[in-house]
């Protein structure tokens, strides 16, 4: 049985998705019902889907010193970095602590894939990729956290976890420990997908994409809407940062039930819930508002709504931010993660953006629009392919 851990001060966090730069775009979008997914404008061949796309990656070219990690993935991360003064914070957390005493752990589902994709379809007679491309770094899957490891100067613990789609909400779990055990004073944590043709062709090839923007939760769904995002946060002692939001629990499962189905009835995604309850020392009447996994395929939303709906009372709020900007994939966790951690700064809960017609599962927890009220205690949901589940508890400092 899970025990309660010590709680982590968030002291920074930033994100960067198809709804702009930084939190107050996201904010923004959140508060106005601003969605960010467009028609697809991105893959090499035709392929009739929404995406949600950031705006600026390819001009954010990443200085000369790293060029060898020159690829969009990292470009995004690049940009990333450098909202809401996070990479400022994260080189006063190694001035604090020192360079080997931050840790870094960074969510990724397929790294720099696009490059190594452009390899191929550039060989040349002799089966070579071109010689820009002939940079073994970044066809690999450690290529984000080798980048962004080089780029902040650390030398502390540098992992990368690929669970899918809950990637980058595991890191949270990962640096807690790293913290706990004595191995770091702090940690990096983080996640960054871009979109790819392996990922638009791959889950269309499973019949996932829709046609048109995603609905969760909506009785008529039809499918995902692909998106890409970066993330990261800073995670220290609640001594270093007194009065910033904390990480209260989280909890991990795998269920192993299928290879991209979610068991039918949600035990790996409750066995995370419930562990992520307990090691908050948490009850359910005590959460105010859960960012819902829901991905707006139709096995996961149903699964996903009638986990609520027995689990918590009506008074908690609930929805899914992937409407406004996509499944982000690895970088999921983050980028949800940061919405619970604004609906505790701001009182906001997100609306579940697209939904008009709720699925016969969900309870009256699911908020259709956005709300104001005070939020206290947020969960984050992030249920991966393969049965990889984590869920994260946040809270206010107390007063």
């Amino acid at each position: 049985m899970s025990v309660p851990i010590h709680p982590l001060a968030v002291s920074s966090y930033t994100a960067t998705s198809a709804l702009g730069l930084g939190l107050e775009s996201h904010l923004a979008a959140l508060s106005t019902g601003r969605g960010g997914l467009r028609e697809n404008d991105f893959s090499s061949a035709p392929l009739a889907c929404w995406i949600g796309r950031v705006d600026g990656v390819e001009d954010a070219a990443l200085p000369a010193a790293h060029a060898m990690w020159e690829c969009r993935n990292n470009r995004l991360a690049w940009l990333g970095l450098h909202q809401d003064q996070f990479i400022d914070r994260a080189l006063d957390a190694r001035q604090r602590y020192g360079a080997a005493r931050v840790a870094l752990v960074l969510g990724t589902s397929t790294a720099s894939i696009g490059a190594t994709e452009e390899g191929y379809r550039r060989l040349d007679e002799a089966g070579q990729m071109p010689a820009e491309l002939r940079r073994p770094p970044i066809h690999a899957p450690h290529s984000l956290a080798g980048f962004v490891a080089e780029a902040l100067g650390l030398e502390g613990p540098c992992l990368t976890v690929s669970t899918a789609c809950s990637s980058s909400a595991k890191v949270f779990a990962t640096a807690e420990r790293l913290i706990r055990l004595g191995l770091a004073d702090a940690a990096v944590v983080g996640g960054v997908d871009t979109l790819c043709d392996s990922v638009l062709f791959g889950f269309n090839a499973l019949e996932l994409v829709s046609p048109e923007p995603c609905r969760p939760f909506d009785q008529a769904r039809h499918g995902i809407s692909i998106g890409e995002a970066a993330g990261f946060a800073l995670l220290e002692r609640i001594v270093a940062a007194p009065d910033a939001p904390r990480l209260l629990g989280y909890g991990e499962s795998s269920d192993a039930h299928h290879m991209s189905t979610p068991h039918p009835e949600g035990l790996g995604a409750e066995l995370a819930l419930r562990d992520a309850l307990a090691r908050g020392g948490l009850r359910a009447e005590q959460i105010d508002y859960i960012n819902l996994h829901g991905t707006a395929s139709m096995k996961n939303d149903e699964v996903e709504a009638a986990l609520v709906a027995r689990a918590f009372p009506s008074t908690t709020r609930a929805s899914s931010t992937k409407g406004y900007t996509g499944h982000t994939l690895g970088a999921a966790g983050i980028l949800e993660a940061t919405f619970a951690l604004l609906a505790i700064r701001h009182g906001l809960v997100p609306g579940n953006f697209g939904c008009t017609h709720p699925d016969e599962a969900c309870g009256p927890q699911l908020a259709l629009v956005s709300e104001r009220r005070e939020v206290n205690v947020a969960l984050s949901n992030s249920f991966g392919f393969g049965g990889n589940n984590a869920c994260l508890a946040f809270g206010r400092a107390p007063a």
